[in-house]
């Protein structure tokens, strides 16, 4: 497996195991279905108010003497209806804890560090969404 669908999956993996963010996210995904949000009822409510999304990414050449060695650059997306910024803000800190410097592993190749540069929370030009961003670095040897 590439080591950039590798990494999307111990991403993916590790955000729907973490029992708080699913608390407040209707889900993760890779790209976003038709209600995110969850089931719409018939007064028009969605069974959550959030989910996140896995989004941009970059590679940046980082080999050293017989080690082909990549820092992999992602953008993890956070969006929520709630009203105000607070819950936006608790699911940007909950992926924030749960990606940065943790001792996390992938099968095929090495993550040797990963941390979480930058978080952003603001308005959406929507009116209704309040969007949060995430930066993920990850220095990763391939085989």
């Amino acid at each position: 497996m590439s080591s950039a669908a590798e990494l999307q999956k111990l991403y993916y993996d590790t955000l729907k195991a973490d029992s708080a963010i699913m608390a407040l996210a209707y889900g993760v995904y890779d790209r976003v279905p038709e209600k995110p949000f969850g089931p719409v009822d018939a007064a028009g409510n969605t069974e959550k108010t959030a989910y996140i999304v896995l989004g941009e990414t970059d590679d940046v050449e980082d080999d050293a003497e017989c080690i082909t060695g990549l820092e992999k650059n992602t953008t993890i997306h956070v969006w929520s209806r709630a009203v105000g910024k607070v819950e936006c803000k608790r699911l940007v800190d909950l992926v924030r804890k749960a990606l940065h410097r943790r001792p996390l592993a992938l099968t095929e190749n090495a993550l040797v560090d990963i941390w979480v540069d930058t978080t952003r929370v603001f308005s959406d030009p929507d009116g209704l969404s309040t969007h949060g961003v995430v930066q993920v670095r990850a220095v990763v040897e391939e085989p």
